[in-house]
């Protein structure tokens, strides 16, 4: 059984007959290695990108037991116009306890890689590192020879707070672009700038060198094919050595629309492009997200 995992496309320059691609249709969630992964989830109280960004692998992912973990609460402090995840005001709450429960959830689903991310908090002095810091370690400590990939946030470019993370020797560090730098200040939140993100991950690279870094791109939001070749120059420029895309899906109406459905041939031909920029890994199709298929940057 499959399901169309883009909700509603609010575009009033599109026909309202015309279909949703075949390619953008995925298995619902079931089996019982996703219902093993649900449960340990909900017992442990801990939150996924999964579900609060509404990925369309989940099935995939939770079905092969794998999740990426989503620390920090549920309540994001910035606004990005693209992003499902609830914004508000978490009024410096902190579970100092959380890095435990996700090293015990780790260690009890017997995953060996684990992508760790979290909402922004810019209520925090430390924009949350050190919660980051400690979750990386006890995963380290608990499970030893696993990996831990962190898709983290800009910490407002404060280099103090991303030297925290760094120094927790995370195996990947993942900053998203997002989109192309023309449309970052009607996609992203304000907060957010293409500079700064660049600048994190030059920061991040420069702080371990021997680490892989990484970025993604949302495609079908009105970026031209220059755009996305230059946002490719630019992740390789600051030493990006992951460089992701898959396709914007528009979560409910009060986000931003799709603007273009990029077909699976694209996502190809870009990715043998992107290749061709030296980077350690590409991962370039329309279901492709951040941390969709993380564990192959690692030989096996």
């Amino acid at each position: 059984m499959a399901i169309d995992i883009n909700l509603i496309e609010n575009d009033p320059q599109k026909p309202k007959h015309v279909r949703k691609p075949d390619w953008l249709r995925v298995s619902l969630p079931m089996g019982d290695d996703y219902e093993r992964v649900k449960a340990k989830v909900n017992t442990l109280a801990l939150n996924t990108v999964c579900k609060e960004a509404a990925c369309p692998n989940l099935a995939e992912c939770w079905g092969a037991g794998t999740a990426t973990i989503m620390i920090l609460g549920d309540t994001c402090t910035r606004g990005c116009r693209f992003c499902n995840v609830k914004t508000g005001n978490p009024k410096g709450v902190v579970d100092w306890m959380e890095p435990v429960r996700v090293a015990d959830a780790v260690r009890d689903m017997g995953w060996k890689y684990l992508v760790l991310t979290a909402v922004d908090r810019d209520d925090l002095a430390d924009g949350g590192a050190l919660i980051f810091a400690n979750t990386v370690r006890a995963i380290h400590e608990r499970v030893p020879g696993s990996k831990v990939e962190i898709l983290s946030g800009d910490y407002r470019g404060d280099t103090t707070a991303l030297d925290i993370v760094m120094d927790a020797k995370p195996d990947v560090f993942a900053h998203n672009l997002e989109t192309v730098r023309r449309l970052t200040p009607s996609v992203r939140d304000k907060r957010a700038t293409y500079d700064q993100s660049l600048a994190v991950l030059a920061h991040a690279k420069r702080r371990a060198p021997e680490r892989y870094t990484k970025t993604s791109l949302m495609l079908g939001l009105g970026e031209s094919e220059a755009e996305i070749e230059q946002a490719m120059d630019d992740a390789r420029a600051v030493g990006v050595d992951i460089f992701t895309m898959g396709q914007y899906l528009q979560p409910t109406k009060k986000h931003l629309p799709v603007v273009e459905f990029v077909t699976p041939e694209r996502f190809e031909r870009l990715g043998a492009l992107a290749r061709t920029k030296g980077f350690h890994q590409v991962v370039s199709s329309p279901l492709s997200r951040s941390s969709y298929h993380a564990e192959q940057a690692f030989p096996a």
